[in-house]
């Protein structure tokens, strides 16, 4: 998961001050106001003086500075450009006062104004989303915390990302954590959209940061999970099939095994260095529909051994589309990739391959994905 860091508003405390989105960067945009100026300049005095002016032509950049400038330089911009108007009439006999020439001084002054107005717009406009920025990514550490990189005698090498665009936490999760039975996992798929979604990651790992801990049954923290959902979250209007794909695992501290809970979503995936293999589960509802089956959900245990990787992921991995509408085939690209008889891969190489591996395939828009791959050592 990545962490992009921007700046807050000026005078936010613990943020950051705030800074041009645009200015800071010096893209061609910001330097066009001064290009256009020098343009028209050397323009003006390569003609003869026997024809008009060209200054007309500086009408044009206080709106330009507008755009990627400060106000207090896009006044001084505009002072510039009239400075320039009147030096370049008055390089010519008669045109100083006339008539035209008076009326582009009165409407560079007005549209400099005008652009003085539209640059504090722009820049307290800049300063509300880098705030709404800030306070998203807070709320994204708050729900998904960053991958560590090894729990007890578990390794773990993970990455999350939103599919839509301009956000940073959407319909996916997972955690990690040491809790007095081993290091619990969860991964989880939301099936909803917008805030109901958020809403509905946020209940559940609250509950199981909470529940992981106190829970000795996987099966009984499967269900305080379902309860969590149904406490903290309701069916949203339009929304009456949210609910919650999850795996729960379990690493022991004193075992080389895992066990695992499926609440209706796809087994992890086994990377041994002589092949990979789906995982065996007990098929249970999602979280969320556990009253389609009042049964408690059957754990499964599998046995690890030191340096084979269990992998799970979200949809986001297995249904992205490539251009002929083909879905990404998990298992054949790990077998073509990783299973050549010599060793397991790590599971840092094995992340970052599904994630860049995913990118190259996936054609048209993304759907959120979260990928985590843990080894014993």
């Amino acid at each position: 998961m990545s962490h992009a860091s921007e700046g807050g508003a000026g005078g936010a405390k613990g943020l950051p001050r705030w800074r041009p989105l645009l200015g800071g960067d010096r893209t061609w945009v910001w330097w066009l106001p001064l290009i256009l100026l020098a343009l028209d300049v050397l323009v003006d005095l390569a003609v003869t003086h026997s024809r008009e002016p060209l200054s007309f032509l500086l009408v044009g950049i206080p709106p330009l500075a507008a755009a990627t400038r400060s106000p207090r330089h896009t006044a001084g911009l505009t002072v510039v450009c009239l400075g320039l108007e009147i030096w370049l009439a008055a390089q010519r006999p008669g045109h100083f006062s006339e008539d035209h020439h008076i009326a582009t001084y009165g409407a560079t002054a007005l549209i400099g104004i005008a652009s003085v107005a539209l640059s504090r717009q722009r820049v307290r406009a800049e300063a509300n989303l880098v705030r709404a920025r800030s306070v998203a990514e807070a709320m994204q550490l708050t729900l998904l915390r960053p991958f560590p990189e090894r729990l007890g005698p578990v390794r773990a090498a993970g990455f999350y990302e939103a599919g839509e665009g301009g956000t940073l936490v959407g319909g996916d999760l997972y955690d990690l954590c040491e809790t007095p039975f081993g290091v619990r996992v969860v991964l989880g798929d939301v099936r909803g959209k917008g805030l109901g979604a958020i809403q509905t990651v946020a209940a559940v790992l609250g509950g199981f940061r909470v529940s992981a801990h106190e829970w000795t049954d996987l099966g009984l923290l499967a269900e305080h999970l379902e309860l969590c959902i149904a406490r903290n979250t309701g069916c949203p209007a339009g929304d009456e099939e949210l609910f919650v794909t999850a795996l729960i695992l379990e690493f022991p501290p004193d075992g080389d095994f895992v066990r695992i809970v499926a609440r209706g979503h796809p087994s992890p995936l086994l990377l041994t260095p002589h092949g990979l293999q789906r995982l065996c589960t007990v098929p249970a509802p999602p979280l969320g529909l556990g009253e389609l089956d009042r049964g408690r959900a059957e754990v499964t245990t599998h046995p690890l051994r030191t340096g084979e990787v269990i992998l799970l992921y979200t949809d986001g991995v297995s249904e992205a589309r490539n251009a002929g509408g083909e879905f990404y085939p998990v298992m054949d690209r790990l077998a073509d990739q990783f299973c050549d008889g010599n060793r397991a891969p790590e599971p840092e190489a094995l992340v970052a391959f599904l994630r860049a591996d995913t990118d190259k395939w996936c054609s048209g828009t993304k759907d959120d994905r979260a990928v985590i791959a843990l080894t014993l050592t």
